[in-house]
């Protein structure tokens, strides 16, 4: 008989008479009903407790934890081979205030590296960031418990498990539960129920099958994985991988906890001895004292006297504090912040922390009480009675969307005649400090060129990848705001509307400002993904060129950012129209690209205008731009003439009426009725 066979079975055998919670086979096996004592690698919030849990996150916000075998596990017999078969199980539990409202969960991990340092907290589950996440370079598979759906991945729900390759996008994913194995029936798990489960991760080395199976703790194995998929992990795990796992935490409060693990090479993996796990903490409010109901009935006629002060007291701070509350807002509830909240973190709406005023409010920086979390603040005016019920609902709406190049609007409060909007802090402030205020240092060429490629992504995830289409309407560099990395933002959708993929939005009236509504806007009044696309134009043409829409000359008139670019390219020099202040440090194909895409962005008719797909395949070189692109020629004065008049459509018709005598009939056309008005 093989000795070191022999002394396996030993090892086991002493473990299971003397109650050791754990055994270690350095070669291919592992089993921890607890992890007192156990060497693991720990980095971010991950901690082992005193009482033996694994905890990897402690409920700070945004914020990540990873822990790892100590050693790597050689996952082929030789180098290049197939990977080999192995078997992992684990049993969990998650905490959150409210399971609905929860982020981010656990994943479990094979992995080249177990520096993950780059990775991103939140959404993405401190696994990948924006720039790599699906990288094949990442060289990681992972089983993901995910209590928050993001729809930049495209899952399915916010309560699911899933197998991903090299990023968050699952390659097979399903709600969280497991099959009946008298029934066959689906049960429903929640992840986030603070409830122990165990989960059980096999994968077959011949066969390449990956099954994942999901249960409560005192279950055996169901025998109908909850998902099975075929996938050859050995295009992924290198010969030597680390085991182990990731969590992270986002907006809302979160605890992940591990309590026991094991692991087998080309061996099942132990059973974890159930008796041994260490116990969860407790969770909620404590248990209220039955003292209380003996000694209270005393205690009132003591305290009548003082009871006139405390309610005159208790009434001014009411009315210090007062909200507008109605019953249609209880479904928003997770949502909105109390009005005392937001005071507070704001030092009282406190001047010092002003950063800046615009043409719907104050925007204040604060840091919320509880969770010291800074957000900036935003008070508006507005009219209880008109459509502030719809308005509300946008913004609860909006609130759900996940992008990185867009500011997260956590949430509300009402007051009555104010609304206030509650949106992540950018630091590094708004764009236009940096174009204008000479005390700003000057964006270099590949700042500016990474937040127009960013501002793009971003309103492409509002056209066509988000679950409604969103219109911005108002896309200017004072709303393009500036992370500590000077990434772009798009924030203050103060003017966005929102409506369903296939509907045509109506509007009663023209919003945004001079200088960047498209001229369509002046006949129909109507905003649609083609309106942003004309601002975002604008915006790179003078991100590019450093210059104002419209600006003021020395002759007390109008200078158009778009006839002067046009005035360049006709004399064979576009390049000249660059920011002075970069001192030629840029390069010129880009800058050409970029000036004849916000030229072409910005194009007077509708139908000459790109998507904004169209526009993230021009920027990232996977499309040219039209052959046929001579915007010189066609006919942008037409575009002076319209800002000058600005877009009230009355003054509009009748000035175009008194110059020639066609009629507006269409701006989206061929160019037809553009011709008559030159004639």
């Amino acid at each position: 008989m093989n000795p070191l066979f022999c002394l396996v079975n030993l090892q086991i055998l002493f473990s299971l008479v003397f109650n050791i919670p754990s055994f270690v086979n350095a070669n291919h096996q592992f089993v921890y009903s607890r992890f007192n004592g156990v060497n693991l690698t720990l980095d971010g919030m991950a901690s082992i407790t005193p009482n033996g849990l694994l905890e990897l996150t402690n409920g700070t916000l945004r914020l990540k934890g990873h822990a790892f075998h100590p050693t790597p596990f050689n996952f082929r017999k030789k180098p290049n081979g197939p990977v080999q078969s192995f078997a992992v199980t684990y049993i969990f539990a998650i905490y959150c205030i409210q399971s609905a409202v929860c982020g981010h969960g656990i994943a479990f991990l094979i992995a080249a590296s177990n520096n993950f340092s780059d990775a991103l907290p939140a959404q993405y589950m401190g696994l990948a960031n924006g720039s790599n996440n699906g990288n094949a370079t990442n060289h990681f598979f992972a089983v993901e418990l995910d209590t928050n759906k993001n729809d930049e991945f495209k899952d399915i729900n916010n309560n699911h498990v899933g197998v991903n390759i090299n990023g968050l996008n699952s390659v097979n994913s399903s709600n969280a539960g497991y099959y009946d194995d008298n029934s066959g029936n689906f049960h429903n798990l929640t992840l986030a129920s603070y409830k122990m489960m165990q989960v059980w991760v096999e994968y077959d080395g011949s066969s390449t099958l990956v099954n994942v199976t999901l249960a409560p703790l005192n279950m055996a194995k169901p025998s109908k994985p909850l998902i099975s998929v075929t996938y050859n992990i050995s295009r992924v795990i290198t010969d030597k991988a680390y085991i182990g796992f990731s969590s992270s935490t986002g907006s809302f409060v979160a605890r992940q906890y591990v309590l026991g693990w094991s692991f087998g090479m080309n061996e099942p993996a132990l059973p974890i001895d159930i008796t041994k796990l260490p116990k969860l903490p407790h969770e909620g409010p404590k248990p209220q004292s039955k003292v209380l109901d003996i000694t209270l009935p005393i205690a009132t006629a003591s305290f009548a006297i003082a009871v006139g002060t405390i309610v005159t007291l208790l009434i001014r701070r009411r009315l210090r504090y007062a909200e507008l509350r109605e019953d249609w807002e209880i479904e928003f509830g997770p949502h909105r912040f109390s009005y005392k909240d937001l005071f507070h973190a704001t030092e009282g709406f406190n001047d010092k922390n002003l950063l800046g005023i615009g043409g719907f409010g104050r925007v204040y920086k604060g840091v919320l009480p509880m969770s010291k979390q800074m957000v900036a603040v935003k008070r508006i005016s507005h009219d209880s009675n008109q459509g502030i019920k719809e308005f509300v609902a946008e913004v609860v709406s909006i609130g759900r969307l996940q992008h990185r190049n867009i500011v997260q609007l956590h949430g509300y409060c009402r007051r009555r005649g104010e609304l206030i909007l509650v949106y992540e802090y950018m630091s590094s402030g708004s764009l236009d400090k940096y174009l204008y205020d000479q005390d700003k240092p000057t964006l270099c060429w590949e700042q500016r060129l990474q937040i127009i490629k960013g501002i793009a992504s971003g309103l492409l995830y509002l056209h066509e990848e988000w679950e409604k289409v969103v219109l911005h309407r108002d896309i200017k560099p004072s709303n393009v705001l500036l992370d500590e990395g000077m990434n772009g933002r798009l924030g203050d959708f103060g003017l966005a509307r929102l409506y369903d993929h296939g509907a045509d939005p109506q509007t009663t009236h023209v919003v945004g400002t001079i200088g960047y509504l498209a001229p369509e806007l002046a006949r129909t009044s109507k905003a649609t993904p083609l309106t942003d696309v004309f601002s975002f134009g604008i915006f790179v043409l003078e991100l590019i060129c450093g210059r104002k829409p419209i600006e003021q000359t020395a002759q007390d008139s109008q200078l158009m950012l778009v006839d002067w670019v046009l005035e360049f390219w006709h004399k064979g020099s576009l390049t000249g129209a660059v920011d002075i202040k970069l001192q030629g440090a840029y390069d010129v194909d880009e800058a050409c690209l970029l000036l004849k895409l916000g030229l072409l962005c910005s194009h007077p008719f509708i139908s000459a205008r790109p998507n904004m797909r169209q526009v993230m395949h021009y920027l990232s070189g996977n499309m040219p731009l039209p052959e046929q692109l001579t915007l010189a020629d066609m006919g942008f004065n037409m575009l002076s003439l319209i800002q000058n008049k600005r877009f009230i459509p009355a003054t509009l018709t009748n000035s175009l009426l008194g110059t020639s005598n066609c009629t507006i009939s269409d701006f989206s056309g061929d160019g037809t009725w553009f011709e008559s008005l030159k004639s």
